[in-house]
């Protein structure tokens, strides 16, 4: 009896394991060896306020959950500690978190992740880290779209001026 209930158990893991995974817009797969409990921790508390789950996860649940979600080629990827990180909202906030702080601390490795739903690699997690994050995007947009206004209105102002210093 005990055993039914530990394999419901693992199941339902599984189950909510795939969950995070098809639900989230970037997920990012890292070896956590070497961190020491503070580093952890100070890594737990900027990814948990930007939103993002970071969970240690035994490999072999995560290997049936992406069996599940149809991911397996994120399976190459699931060795030794494994942690990983779900983000349901911003695509770029989790691989500029994790490797921004992979630079501060060599212990921390990216292995890999998915990103809309495609298994990438490291170089592809690195290349997206170092895309601005959704606000500054968003600020580059918008000065890009004043600058025409703004050069008109200066335009504008000018002729008036000069219309004033004539008369």
């Amino acid at each position: 009896m005990a055993n039914a209930k530990v394999i419901e158990a693992k199941q339902q893991e599984v189950q909510a394991i795939a969950e995070k995974l098809r639900g989230s817009v970037t997920t990012v797969v890292a070896d956590y060896r070497g961190l020491n409990v503070s580093q952890v921790t100070e890594l737990r508390k900027q990814l948990r306020e930007a939103g993002i789950e970071f969970q240690v996860l035994k490999n072999t649940m995560v290997r049936r959950a992406t069996a599940e979600a149809e991911l397996t080629e994120l399976d190459q990827v699931l060795s030794g500690p494994t942690a990983i990180a779900f983000s349901p909202a911003d695509a770029v906030a989790p691989a500029k978190i994790l490797n921004d702080f992979a630079k501060k601390n060599d212990a921390l490795e990216i292995k890999g992740g998915v990103v809309e739903g495609r298994v990438v690699d490291v170089a592809q997690i690195k290349a997206l880290a170092e895309l601005p994050s959704r606000e500054g995007l968003l600020s580059m947009l918008l000065s890009v779209l004043q600058a025409p206004v703004r050069n008109f209105a200066l335009a504008v102002k000018a002729v008036a001026e000069k219309q004033e210093a004539e008369a």
